[in-house]
């Protein structure tokens, strides 16, 4: 068991498509899902946020996934075999970028089937916040960062410059000769109605 250093954006090895494991039940394989979980956890505990980690970002190029939701999961050589047509849109973020927060469309809802760590073959379905959480650690397993998926150029923003223009924009202060204000329902629907792929929804960022 250990804490390893996490790769950082630029590194060439996050860019690597992942081999997929072949070999189950070995101590190997266990030292690869204990050193992801503690690795997960450690930063976790430094920065507040974190639900998975791939195995790319801690320099080995197996195609091994954990998840800690509401319980860890380990998931090896994970495939998505159906997505939803619907989608949505969310700021997502990364343990190789973390200062970085990135608006992209995600599926929303996946089923995956991969294997467990003695090989036996499982499925998950998963929607929303956990759709998402698989779809970007598959992607770390095929080379594909979430920057890769951005809406666009201007839509990849520091997470400071997030929290201080998007999040929380300032406040701007009414001239004495304007318009009566709408209700507040109304204007926040108005007003703050993000551009969005169809029938998707704007959350928070969602940590992986």
């Amino acid at each position: 068991m250990a804490v390893r250093e996490i790769l950082q954006l630029g590194n060439p090895t996050l860019r690597v498509k992942c081999a997929e494991a072949r070999q189950f039940g070995t101590g190997e394989l266990r030292q690869l899902i204990e050193d992801l979980r503690d690795t997960l956890y450690d930063f976790k505990a430094r920065e507040g946020f974190g639900r998975g980690i791939a195995a790319p970002q801690i320099n080995v190029t197996l195609r091994v996934i954990f998840t800690q939701v509401t319980v860890p999961v380990a998931l090896i050589n994970p495939v998505i075999i159906k997505r939803s047509v619907r989608l949505m849109s969310l700021w997502d973020d990364c343990f190789s970028f973390p200062d970085l927060l990135v608006k992209l469309n995600r599926n929303h809802s996946i089923e995956v089937r991969y294997q467990d760590e003695q090989g036996q073959e499982q499925t998950v379905k998963a929607e929303g916040a956990l759709s998402e959480l698989l779809q970007h650690e598959i992607d770390h397993l095929n080379g594909v960062l979430a920057i890769d998926r951005a809406i666009d150029s201007q839509h990849i923003v520091y997470r400071s410059e997030y929290e201080k223009w998007i999040k929380n924009p300032p406040t701007k202060v009414a001239s004495a000769e304007a318009s009566p204000p709408v209700e507040a329902s109304a204007a926040n629907e108005t007003a703050q109605a993000p551009e969005q792929a169809p029938d998707s929804h704007e959350p928070e960022p969602i940590s992986s």
